[in-house]
């Protein structure tokens, strides 16, 4: 019998649960968290929020990768080559693009799976220019104002949304 030799019964159906992969993309100034306003923003470094957020993609059983740039276009790459890799989620917080890129927002339109937008502060409790968000129509939902909180919220939203998704 083929496989008897390893003990491996080849009528046996094995099961390989494999971990959801989730992107974080991290927009315009992002990379000065911790050093830019933080009255506004916090102490909290991009690395800091990156690590947190790798912790709890663990604990819920999923592979996070997280990118930040300061480059539009390389943004927009990015975004395309999560199509082409076949993401399970996308938690996004674009930044300053949120409210004027809808280059950002037809690149993420492209993607077959969840999306969902954060943002540190109350992006609508800000300057009226920061109340319209180009993603939010095409994203699952949208957590803002509780700082760091705001990403592990997100995640959390965006690994349901994704259980859902693959489900279907």
């Amino acid at each position: 019998m083929p496989g008897a030799a390893c003990g491996i019964s080849l009528s046996a159906t094995f099961f390989i649960m494999a971990s959801m992969k989730l992107l974080v993309l991290h927009g315009v100034n992002l990379n000065m968290f911790g050093q830019r306003d933080p009255a506004q923003y916090g102490t909290a470094t991009l690395a800091d929020i990156d690590a947190g957020l790798r912790t709890l993609a663990s604990e819920l059983g999923a592979d996070v990768e997280c990118f930040q740039t300061n480059h539009e276009g390389v943004l927009c790459e990015r975004i395309h080559q999560a199509h082409r890799d076949g993401v399970d989620g996308v938690l996004i917080n674009a930044g300053a693009w949120t409210h004027t890129s809808i280059a950002i927002r037809d690149a993420l339109a492209i993607l077959r799976c969840p999306i969902v937008e954060v943002h540190m502060s109350n992006i609508h409790a800000r300057e009226p220019f920061r109340h319209r968000s180009f993603i939010a129509p095409i994203a699952a939902g949208q957590v803002c104002g509780f700082g760091v909180d705001s990403y592990l919220l997100g995640l959390r939203a965006l690994v349901g949304q994704a259980q859902s998704a693959i489900k279907k």
